[in-house]
């Protein structure tokens, strides 16, 4: 990627719950406009990846700088701020029940900028037809499936126009034909937006279509990083096995000790 400073730039991230450790001396660095993805097994701090970088989860030590700010000393105000330039795209869409789904899409809308009526049910308008979901405005979440349910969780996303857009798991779920479409959606926005965007997923199509590097985690470290016809072709034996869905010889349980 040259000589450009990273937008997400980690550093010897270690993240413990007691003696139990999660992250260990994790280094990670995310290119403006490009799509990372993270994957690997359950329980190998893929989401805690995602946490750190929304300040859900501070880290017990290391250095995590976005978009050329070091965050590890930061107060809630200040994550408040940089959340705003942020957009998440969580495991079960996390859209409130009990709005519509034109109200889901402006709630950050509404929260944040001063806008007319007019402005904010144009940008709803454009953001679902953006995701293939035109006059889905009045639905509840209630009548969407669960692939709909997702579509809507990244036009919320996408919303608060972000520079960097987080997805833990976004393909959770859904049925193969499904899982290209989010994953096509994922690759359309970034092309469209110029998103910087990390993508936490253990769907190997997924993160094969949809990325332009995936880093592979395990044991709370990255084994190896590269594009995704190099992780595709890795003789990494933990690579190797995940990728091809075989089984691991030993069973580490969801931690490191």
């Amino acid at each position: 990627m040259g000589n450009k400073e990273p937008m997400i730039k980690i550093r010897q991230l270690k993240i413990a719950f007691g003696d139990k450790l999660v992250l260990n001396d994790l280094d990670l660095d995310v290119y403006e406009g490009e799509t990372l993805a993270v994957i690997g097994p359950s329980g190998t701090g893929k989401s805690t990846v995602i946490k750190v970088l929304t300040g859900l989860l501070p880290p017990t030590s290391g250095s995590v700088v976005i978009d050329g700010q070091e965050t590890s000393g930061y107060s809630e105000e200040e994550w408040d701020g940089l959340r705003r330039r942020m957009g998440v795209v969580f495991q079960y869409s996390a859209l409130f029940d009990f709005l519509s789904v034109g109200e889901n899409v402006a709630f950050g809308l509404r929260r944040y900028f001063k806008l007319s009526e007019e402005e904010i049910q144009e940008r709803i308008a454009q953001l679902l037809d953006l995701v293939g979901m035109p006059d889905t405005q009045k639905m509840l979440p209630s009548e969407l499936s669960g692939g709909m349910k997702k579509r809507v969780a990244l036009s919320r996303a996408l919303a608060m126009e972000p520079r960097i857009v987080l997805y833990d798991e976004p393909t959770s779920g859904l049925d193969p034909v499904m899982t290209m479409t989010i994953s096509r959606l994922i690759r359309k926005t970034q092309k469209q937006l110029c998103l910087t965007s990390v993508l936490v997923t253990h769907d190997m199509e997924s993160a094969f279509f949809a990325a332009d590097r995936i880093a592979m985690l395990d044991k709370g470290k990255i084994v190896q990083i590269g594009t995704p016809d190099e992780i595709r072709q890795s003789r990494n034996p933990v690579v190797y096995a995940f990728v091809h869905g075989l089984e691991r010889k030993e069973e580490d349980g969801d931690g490191l000790k």
